[in-house]
């Protein structure tokens, strides 16, 4: 199987010039600047051309509207929407969660301890591909600053799961992948920390 990652795309989908393809696309959260339905439609229809038999979606903390509105994921017509759940592909299954740790005033957020790790919970012990928004702590979530802020209840999570492979964004200047405790790591973020969609869609075989 023949995967690409890509996250926080931030309506710039279009500025990607690589040519995508593959078996399957997931992206990771953030396809919006400010979480607009326009903003989501226009994502649905470029997703309508890319040729992947099987498109997985999550949001992110900028998609306000699908946190807002719940039939939000209706305008993702050509995509296949995870929030707290999974799907199985080709024999591969995949689950989705959109939260994040609290962070300022932005869609899905959660308080890290208890509210937070409730969540990662749900993620069942059999899946292949793991799909957050937010990193695990110290794991691609290093900011300009030299702070991890990833989550620790989820790298504590995702460390029992152990899944194949871990996609999320989040932290736009952690771009890159590492393979570590039996598990591909991927931050796919596509755009930059100055907003420009400069890196690369990340792929990989399964």
């Amino acid at each position: 199987m023949k995967i690409t990652a890509i996250s926080d795309t931030h309506s710039l989908h279009k500025k990607i010039t690589e040519k995508l393809e593959g078996d399957i696309l997931i992206c990771a959260g953030d396809i919006t600047r400010r979480g607009s339905k326009d903003d989501v439609l226009d994502f649905n229809h470029w997703l309508g051309e890319l040729d992947f038999k099987y498109k997985i979606v999550i949001a992110g903390n900028h998609d306000f509207c699908f946190e807002k509105d719940d039939t939000c994921y209706e305008l993702l017509a050509n995509a296949i929407y995870l929030e707290d759940s999974f799907v199985e592909t080709e024999g591969l299954k995949i689950y989705g969660s959109p939260w994040q740790p609290w962070f300022f005033n932005w869609a899905f957020n959660l308080q890290r301890g208890k509210e937070i790790s409730d969540k990662w919970d749900l993620i069942p012990d059999d899946i292949d591909i793991l799909v957050t928004h937010g990193p695990p702590f110290e794991i691609l979530d290093k900011t300009k600053r030299g702070e991890f802020v990833g989550c620790k209840d989820l790298k504590k999570r995702v460390l029992e799961v152990r899944p194949k492979v871990h996609i999320f964004g989040h932290i736009h200047e952690a771009y890159g992948a590492v393979d570590t405790h039996n598990t591909k790591y991927i931050n796919a973020s596509v755009c930059n920390l100055g907003y420009k969609p400069v890196n690369k869609p990340v792929t990989f075989e399964i």
